[in-house]
């Protein structure tokens, strides 16, 4: 009929001859041949590759940019013609430019016209071109549905593919509703491959809309039973995810076990399809699937657990080990053994495979076999203690992740039996340690010791080495740990002392924590050098002008820091009263640092210098040797699990701390140069080094002056008042922590325990929590302070102590700034005890508040008044108010 066409059939153009068949009719003939002429007569746009090769062929970001712009614009200027012969090309030149950061939203429109084409490969660039340029954000993502859903109709399963695809790259919560059920639908064609595109659309519908999961239940179990892998991997996959999102459809799946597990078997024994097999391992990527399936079903559930033990114990042993392949599917069979309850031979068989996998020569092996084994200790601390010196061995390793993974490892694994073994190898490794690593491994050993330490001497060695061992890299914990282990351990005082004075002899003095540790300790106990008996037997004891001439060293080097120096000035004073014959060398070395250029050293040479004239009388009793610290410690203190399981764990509180406690002597309101007051405050915030000086006191008890109680029931105020003041400082354990009595030795600053309240906070704030812990009560809510858009509401709890109540202590922010470092202040009668908790926060962001417990004591059943102070910054301007609160109720302690 058309023998043209017949003759000419090889000569065509190659669109012609693709488009061309002896079932087309005349009309699409004309229609091809038009474009054909058409395209000849319009200049023909640069190839995909031709731009490439001009875009890498540019030699600055400048050419790229020419190169780049002059391209978009004859793209738009195409655009603008309706250029539908050449429009495949441009969009996909556009989305490489749009994939190396250029912009290509102008193509949006383009690709929709592509999508609606009837040519396969124009919907191709076009689908193609959605996914990339196209979001739930902009409106052009609406026009699509309409073409998503006449395409998912289409009798071409690699149409209907695109617009699956696409589907579930795109859709948005309102498009997915529009579609759930034309992809239902498809889930149960009888074609396998639209089978699996759906099932992958439908696990991307239900991570973004999940209450459409109900629709797929039935076709989602209906896909394990297909003898397709890909539909059957993808069906698992989908369940998986179902049952992560939702507990009911995790229990729905749970009758679906057996399945799963005659599957894994028929996979482990026979081969599921042969033609998957990676290495000789029967489909590894099925099996991992199905292993990470059963994991999430078998989770505290017995029953499962039981069905799937003797399919991963034949997992575990089946599996060739030989192969990386078959490394992946024993982690994913020991993370599921893990995870489900499983029997404890499997547990110990799961382990071994773990300690199988230290010993390969594959770095990424090791660190998963570490990292699994971190998750794992807790679990079954006896099968891992097993592949101890494995592990061990690793912190040799030169591989730093590994090092990581085996350093937190190794601290996991310390007990009262091994701790020995263990610390001798880790005191190794944090010698030879990265920086990074030395803090955190120096403040683990400390804690560690402190639990598990067969003796104090070994304990006392053991913080030794680690201060010599990390140098400047150990945290403020571990120097306050030594000093009051140090503090407390008596009899060991000596021996300690002299191996102090050792490493300060040996030159160790650039190690500033060790620096520390060593002046504190020959300060307090600097006798002790010059008593031979008493010395360990490889300690030469030294004169006192030896010791002087290391003080004055390290006191003149350049090298050591401020506090580092604020020790020793304070150790040095305190030998003034240790020793007999340097007094004058001593006075003439604090003296010149009354005017260094350093405040800190400024003030410690001033008023250290007064010591020595007309206030000699009192150094000998300053002075004198502080009594031992005794620290409560919670029975929950544990090393914390670090790393990746907790990259960051929460550093111990020091141990050390201060409280001064009431007295009636003025001796202290003089040291402290300020009026008396009939109030005591509470006042817990960030202490900096000059915690004691005048003004600082000064600021505090301005808050507790000047308060009129002649209009308030209350004992009368006695002649002689007192002052309780908490601090957190850890830099004044120079002056601070020192036995201060007066003349009358009467003791002003006592270190004991059962009215520190920071320490018993700190240290025992589980018991504290259970015996104050608040009781019902009908107590009303009262509003101290309202002003500028801050709002301090106090709430009361009745606890179990019938003389006690907690203050529940909150700040509101009704305003649009944030107020910063915000410090609330409360001073209450001597009468009473007043306690403060830390606060939740330092800044009250806009409409946000913070809290701050305040615990207060009243033996006399007397009413409560209470003085506070706020200070905070907001928009930079510093604030501060006061207020007095005198409405609590009458009935507060009946």
């Amino acid at each position: 009929m058309y023998p043209y066409y017949e003759q000419e059939w090889s000569v065509l153009p190659p669109e012609l001859n693709r488009r061309f068949n002896p079932g087309l009719n005349m009309a699409t003939i004309k229609q091809a041949i038009n474009e054909t002429i058409e395209r000849v007569r319009m200049p023909t746009p640069m190839r995909l590759r031709d731009l490439i090769r001009q875009i890498r062929a540019a030699r600055t970001a400048a050419e790229e940019r020419t190169v780049v712009n002059k391209e978009c614009a004859y793209i738009r200027s195409t655009f603008r013609e309706e250029d539908s012969v050449w429009r495949c090309r441009n969009i996909a030149k556009l989305l490489y430019i749009h994939m190396l950061g250029y912009p290509a939203h102008f193509g949006q429109l383009e690709c929709l016209k592509l999508i609606a084409s009837s040519r396969f490969t124009d919907k191709r660039i076009g689908y193609l071109g959605a996914m990339l340029l196209l979001d739930e954000r902009q409106d052009v993502h609406l026009l699509i549905t309409n073409c998503l859903k006449n395409d998912l109709n289409s009798p071409t399963q690699f149409v209907v593919g695109l617009a699956l695809c696409t589907l579930g790259a795109i859709a948005s919560p309102e498009m997915a509703r529009d579609l759930a059920a034309e992809v239902e639908r498809l889930m149960k064609s009888p074609n396998g491959y639209i089978r699996k595109k759906a099932a992958l659309c439908a696990f991307r519908i239900i991570k973004r809309v999940p209450e459409l999961m109900e629709i797929f239940l039935p076709a989602a179990r209906s896909l394990l039973t297909d003898k397709t892998h890909g539909v059957l991997i993808t069906g698992v996959t989908l369940i998986t995810e179902m049952c992560d999102a939702s507990p009911d459809t995790l229990n729905h799946f749970k009758k679906i076990v057996p399945n799963l597990v005659r599957i894994m078997k028929n996979l482990v024994l026979a081969g599921y399809s042969p033609e998957h097999d990676v290495s000789g391992v029967s489909d590894p990527f099925l099996q991992v699937k199905i292993l990470r399936l059963l994991r999430v079903l078998g989770r505290n559930d017995a029953d499962a657990s039981e069905a799937m033990n003797d399919i991963l114990a034949q997992v575990a042993t089946n599996t060739e080990t030989s192969k990386n392949v078959g490394n992946t599917i024993l982690y994913e069979t020991v993370l599921s053994i893990m995870d489900i309850k499983s029997e404890s031979g499997l547990r110990v068989l799961a382990v071994n495979i773990l300690g199988r996998f230290l010993l390969n020569n594959d770095k990424n092996i090791r660190y998963v076999a570490l990292n699994t084994l971190l998750k794992t200790v807790y679990i079954d601390t006896s099968a891992v203690q097993r592949h101890r010196s494995t592990i061990l061995e690793c912190l040799k390793d030169p591989d730093v992740s590994i090092r990581k993974r085996a350093m937190d490892l190794s601290f996991a694994l310390v007990n009262t039996q091994n701790i020995r073994i263990i610390m001798k190898e880790l005191l190794v490794f944090l010698e030879r340690a990265d920086p990074d690593f030395k803090a955190q491994c120096s403040s683990n050993i400390v804690l560690s010791a402190e639990r598990f330490s067969p003796n104090k001497k070994w304990h006392l060695d053991t913080l030794l080495k680690v201060l010599v061992a990390a140098g400047n890299y150990v945290r403020d914990d571990v120097i306050s740990s030594t000093i009051q282990l140090i503090s407390e351990t008596t009899a060991l005082q000596p021996y300690i002392v002299g191996q102090l004075w050792n490493a300060l002899a040996a030159d160790q003095a650039d190690k500033q924590p060790l620096t520390q540790v060593a002046a504190w300790a020959i300060g307090e106990y600097g006798d002790c050098l010059l008593e031979a008996n008493a010395l360990d037997g490889d300690t030469v004891r030294p004169s006192e002008l030896e010791v002087i001439d290391v003080y004055q060293k390290l006191l003149w080097s350049p090298q050591h820091s401020i506090v580092t120096k604020q020790y020793a000035l304070m150790s040095l004073t305190k030998l003034s009263t240790r020793f007999t014959t340097v007094n004058d060398k001593i006075q003439q070395i604090i003296s010149s640092f009354g005017c260094s250029l350093h405040i800190e050293l400024q003030q410690r040479g001033v008023e250290f210098t007064q010591l020595f004239g007309k206030h000699a009388t009192l150094r000998p009793a300053l002075l004198e040797r502080m009594p031992p610290m005794e620290v409560t410690r919670r029975p929950s203190d544990t090393v914390e699990p670090v790393g990746d399981v907790e990259e960051e764990s929460s550093q111990p509180e020091s141990p050390i701390r201060t409280n001064t406690q009431t007295s009636d002597s003025n001796a202290l309101l003089d040291l402290l140069g300020t009026d008396t007051s009939e109030f005591t405050s509470s006042h817990v915030d960030k202490v900096s080094s000059q915690a004691i000086s005048s003004s600082n006191t000064q600021d505090l008890l301005d808050l507790l002056g000047g308060l009129d109680i002649s209009s308030s029931a209350g004992p009368p105020p006695l002649t002689t008042p007192s002052l309780t003041t908490i601090t957190t400082t850890s830099d004044n354990n120079l002056g601070l922590m020192n036995n201060i009595t007066n003349n009358n030795n009467t003791t002003l600053f006592n270190n004991t325990t059962n009215s520190n309240f920071l320490m018993d906070g700190i240290f025992n704030s589980a018991q504290q929590q259970q015996q104050s812990s608040p009781i019902p009560n009908d107590l009303p809510t009262i509003t101290a302070f309202e002003k500028s858009g801050l709002k301090i509401v106090f709430s009361l709890e009745k606890t179990a102590e019938p003389d006690t109540v907690l203050v529940n202590m909150a700040a509101f922010n009704s305003t649009l700034e944030p107020m910063t470092d915000f410090l609330f202040q409360a001073a209450v009668p001597k009468a009473f005890q007043l306690q403060m908790m830390s606060p939740s926060s330092v800044v009250v962001i806009p409409n946000g508040h913070l809290t701050q417990v305040m615990r207060v004591t009243n033996p006399n059943k007397s009413a409560l008044r209470m003085r506070i102070r706020l200070s905070y910054t907001v928009n930079g301007a510093q604030v501060q108010e006061q207020a007095e609160v005198n409405n609590f109720p009458t009935d507060t302690w009946n």
